[in-house]
């Protein structure tokens, strides 16, 4: 690999799948999957019964800005009595990508797609996740539908799933949507040529905020992680920026939120083995007592997620800059999210974080294995077939989904921490501001504020405490490893 000077995002790019490689990951396409693949010409398109035609409704995605894989559409409609019906329409990637086809196992093998700042590994092609099963503007497409009614007060009242073809008139961008929202920009372009589409996006947020609100009453936790994305200049990395949680992420999370739950209990009607996706409530418990104390807060002695978010809320607005800090140190105490197949459900483990009994993974099949496995079996039951899956392959797609995510995880990390080595890999000797994020056997770790990137304390170090300001030395950097060495100054 270049050193630091001539490391460039073809470098980053090669490395990334190295490390892809390492994990256990599968970076490259089997030669029967380009084989299928090269067969498929043309979008999935189907008529007849319980096939609806929505192609007229006031369908948008909103997204990342670079964002080209749209899993899912969404469209609200207002009741005569204040109620309010939301559509979340999720793509029929099954409708091409069948079962035990060279696609789907290469599909099933890494179960997820991996973004790193050079290079993305698509869990499918491109010309089927970004083109043939993607929800793109323009274009017709075969879809599955959650249909949801709400009250007033935004209680779900019933839903319903079926099968649709749907046209997105609108493919929007989160910043600009949440901007135009807050009243910090404008409306965006694309959005001022559809006739009603602002009004749309007013009675879409007007519904997530009551979702937010009311699922926030119940306990849910609000978490801020630090995952800074690296920015270009073609292929020279020029700064790390961080993706703030804004008002049109907050839309799409609660309704997805919301279609999870109601395909979950969809498939739990049926009495169907399903896959969930779940947080158990904390065996670490009371270590996060422990650390709750350290703030001054007394929270019960058994899990209780309303206690929990009351102390993060407050937190998260007396100190901003250390809240990030936070929520790593309770994401951890609270343990991984992980799949499980649960029969019937009568007892679910529910997903602790969302503060959810039912929950599963359904929105998201361009870019997500277990997704895809939930709608195969909805379309099942729409189709009054059998289940495509027995209760033994779920249980081990389960761990296997579960494993895979992990190391994409990790994967990712690693590589954000090469993007920060490289970008710093010029600023040897220079001085910065930061905060103690670690302390343990292994090392000292800070958070350096400007740019957004942490590093490793070495040298002979004082008593410090998590959360602590320091001033520290940038003394060295290693990008294949992706480490970020710092000596503490003051």
């Amino acid at each position: 690999m270049a050193s630091h000077k001539k490391f460039t995002k073809e470098d980053l790019a090669l490395l990334s799948t190295q490390v892809l490689l390492e994990r256990g990951l599968n970076p490259n396409i089997s030669k029967e999957a380009l084989e299928q693949l090269e067969s498929i010409g043309q979008a999935a398109m189907e008529t007849g019964p319980g096939i609806q035609d929505l192609r007229d409704l006031l369908w948008c995605s909103i997204d990342n800005d670079d964002s080209m894989d749209l899993d899912q559409l969404t469209v609200a409609i207002p009741g005569q009595d204040r109620s309010m019906r939301l559509l979340v329409a999720v793509a029929d990637v099954d409708a091409l990508v069948k079962k035990g086809s060279p696609l789907d196992i290469h599909a099933q093998f890494n179960t997820t797609s991996v973004y790193t700042s050079a290079r993305i590994f698509p869990m499918l092609p491109e010309k089927l996740s970004t083109n043939l099963t993607s929800l793109n503007p323009g274009v017709d497409r075969m879809a599955i539908v959650c249909d949801m009614s709400f009250g007033e007060d935004g209680e779900l009242r019933g839903s319903d799933i079926y099968r649709a073809c749907v046209h997105n008139q609108c493919k929007l961008a989160y910043d600009a949507v949440s901007d135009w929202l807050i009243s910090k920009g404008p409306l965006p372009s694309a959005a001022k040529h559809v006739h009603g589409m602002d009004e749309q996006l007013r009675i879409q947020d007007r519904l997530a905020q009551k979702l937010r609100a009311k699922r926030y009453a119940n306990g849910s936790l609000e978490f801020e992680s630090f995952q800074p994305i690296a920015q270009f200049d073609q292929e020279q990395i020029t700064g790390l920026t961080l993706q703030p949680h804004n008002r049109a992420r907050q839309l799409i999370e609660e309704f997805m939120i919301e279609a999870n739950g109601c395909m979950s209990r969809f498939l739990a009607e049926h009495t169907r083995s399903s896959l969930r996706r779940v947080v158990r409530s904390p065996e670490k418990w009371m270590r996060i007592v422990e650390v709750a104390s350290h703030y001054g807060v007394t929270l019960p002695m058994q899990a209780d997620s309303k206690a929990l978010e009351l102390f993060l809320a407050h937190q998260h607005k007396v100190d901003p800059l250390r809240f990030p800090d936070l929520s790593l140190v309770i994401v951890k105490l609270m343990g991984r999210g992980e799949y499980v197949v649960e029969q019937n459900a009568k007892h679910p483990i529910g997903h602790f974080g969302l503060a959810v009994r039912d929950y599963t993974h359904s929105t998201a099949p361009n870019r997500r294995y277990p997704d895809i496995i939930t709608l195969r079996q909805v379309k099942a039951i729409l189709g009054g077939e059998p289940s495509p899956y027995s209760h033994a392959e779920l249980e081990s797609l389960a761990l296997h989904c579960t494993q895979q995510e992990d190391a994409a995880q990790k994967a990712e990390r690693q590589m954000r921490k090469s993007d920060a080595a490289l970008l710093l890999g010029s600023r040897l000797g220079q001085y910065f501001d930061a905060l103690v994020t670690g302390l343990n056997v292994k090392g000292s770790w800070v958070r350096v504020i400007e740019p957004p990137a942490e590093g490793r304390l070495i040298g002979v170090l004082p008593a410090l405490r998590v959360g602590q300001k320091v001033r520290v030395k940038l003394t060295s950097t290693d990008v294949l490893k992706g480490f970020i060495d710092f000596a503490l100054t003051r």
